[in-house]
């Protein structure tokens, strides 16, 4: 009989970037890296797992602007086109290495894994790979948790109670569109939880959110288990708060497993080393160097000569980790279930890019590390965080703290010097969006597509993912002309619509552009 559980939480998500205005968008390709380096490989590891009859149950979110962007036809054709250019740079680089032993067998490696991420995603889903997640989901081996409609950061854009409920129910809404279902729980974007906000879960049928550990341990009264049961918010949702010590063996930059020396070096990529007019092809068609997603050598150390990559050693470092991660967590739950004599729930988030496009290893550790578990000990089991309630339906009633993650873990990373400036933008868009809602509700036709493309607007400007890439330093220009983009877009609807002139032309071609969510309800502003 076991004595605990552990919930592994991978959180999907990419903000959305469509642009057909343009033949190719660099932006985009952070989309198709995702696909080809963590979502295919995941489906596959998932295929795996069922082929062979292996027990196991995992827990992922698919953030609504990941779904949108992953059923768009564009993006799909755009993605099939990526991949075709991956597999004939594979084939030529199969040739090229040919008399180059250290770099040949990875070349292999590269072609039979593009080849392979075409046949799952054209042939076998039909561009579509929502609907393999959907089906590992309706037969019970993963639960499918949501997220804010466009991430946007709650507690910092909660100055107006609909802005919140919209963000909610639009995702809640899409979900059910998708995956034939209501959403059960929900990963709070940035793990940003304030009280108050688990009423506009409620009103949606979502019955957990996840939050990072301060905010647990740190709720009035204070929890009697920590983060190791959930606790019940007044209204009657669920929060289950971060594990430290599991998150921080695979997030940490020192103690981290991604950072052993035999595991794939991500900053190496043949698309910055290899002659230009060799590679001119298939990097940017402005001659700008980007990364293919081919890649030869391994960590090595803190230098910089990188050793060549060999894959079977990672292989082996992937499956020792998976042991050692095991081996830790039979004994914080050994330890947990003695102390507090109830079972505990380990609940570990990760962001599920770390697993394969920055952690190249790190399906195969999730791999190892499930079939360990199935077969190579009885201490704990695999579960969804709404699986506990079946053990435990009752729990302690307590309210979490504001809280989230990241620098500080209070909001400091979305609200600095580098990012404050657009939320006066934001909050006042917000209260322009109730006033529009309230005189041309119900409305057909072109107010009434002008009151659905504002919606959209407002949503794509709440991103949660411009306020970080600003506070960051990375793709600065990119984020601000976003936000930019889509206030100045909502701000002339808004004043176009008032003032009785609208430009329908202009207004179609917006539509087009920016079509995330062509079911939104304005009506909840």
């Amino acid at each position: 009989m076991e004595k605990g559980f552990l919930s592994i939480v991978l959180h999907a998500h990419l903000p959305f970037v469509r642009h057909p205005e343009h033949e190719y968008f660099l932006e985009e390709a952070w989309l198709y890296e995702a696909i080809t380096e963590t979502y295919i490989p995941l489906i596959h590891m998932f295929e795996a797992l069922e082929r062979d009859q292996v027990p196991w149950r995992l827990t992922m979110s698919l953030t609504p602007s990941l779904m949108s962007m992953l059923r768009d036809e564009l993006l799909q054709n755009r993605y099939l086109r990526h991949l075709d250019k991956l597999i004939e740079l594979a084939n030529k680089e199969i040739e090229r290495t040919r008399f180059q032993p250290q770099f040949h067998e990875t070349a292999l490696h590269y072609y039979w894994e593009f080849t392979r991420a075409k046949d799952t995603f054209a042939n076998r889903y039909h561009k579509d790979i929502t609907q393999a997640f959907r089906k590992f989901q309706d037969r019970g081996h993963l639960e499918i948790i949501t997220c804010a409609a466009t991430h946007g950061f709650l507690p910092l854009i909660s100055r107006n109670e609909g802005t919140v409920r919209g963000q909610i129910k639009t995702a809640a809404e899409l979900y059910e569109k998708v995956l034939g279902r209501r959403p059960i729980g929900i990963w709070l974007p940035e793990c940003g939880y304030y009280p108050g906000v688990d009423k506009y879960l409620k009103e949606q049928g979502i019955r957990y959110f996840l939050t990072d550990t301060h905010g647990i341990l740190h709720a009035s009264p204070r929890p009697k288990y920590g983060v190791f049961a959930p606790i019940f918010c007044p209204s009657g949702v669920a929060a289950f708060g971060r594990d430290v010590e599991s998150s921080k063996q695979v997030w940490s930059a020192i103690e981290g497993y991604p950072g052993d020396p035999d595991y794939r070096e991500f900053y190496r990529d043949i698309g910055f080393e290899l002659d230009f007019e060799y590679i001119r092809p298939y990097i940017s068609p402005d001659g700008l160097r980007v990364n293919t997603g081919i890649k030869y050598h391994r960590i090595t150390g803190n230098t910089e000569h990188k050793e060549p990559y060999v894959r079977g050693w990672a292989m082996q470092k992937a499956a020792s980790h998976a042991a050692n991660f095991m081996f830790n967590r039979e004994k914080q739950i050994e330890y947990l279930h003695d102390f507090m004599g109830r079972k505990p729930l380990i609940v570990a988030p990760y962001d599920a890019e770390l697993y394969g496009h920055w952690w190249y290893e790190g399906p195969e550790f999730l791999n190892f590390f499930i079939r360990k578990t199935a077969y190579d000990q009885k201490m704990f089991r695999l579960i969804a965080p709404s699986d506990y309630f079946k053990e435990y339906p009752v729990n302690q009633v307590s309210t979490p703290c504001f809280s989230s993650w990241g620098w500080k873990g209070y909001s400091e990373t979305w609200l600095s010097g580098a990012n404050d400036w657009v939320y006066r933008h934001l909050h006042k868009a917000s209260l322009r969006m109730t006033e529009m809602t309230e005189k041309f509700r119900g409305q057909n036709g072109t107010a009434g597509r002008a009151l659905k493309q504002a919606a959209r607007e407002l949503f794509l400007a709440q991103s949660s993912d411009w306020a970080f890439i600003m506070h960051t330093g990375t793709m600065v220009p990119y984020a601000v002309k976003r936000t930019k983009d889509h206030l100045l877009n909502f701000t002339r609807i808004y004043e176009d619509l008032m003032n009785h002139r609208l430009d329908e032309g202009w207004l179609r071609e917006l539509e087009s552009k920016d079509n995330i969510f062509p079911d939104v309800d304005a009506g909840v502003f």
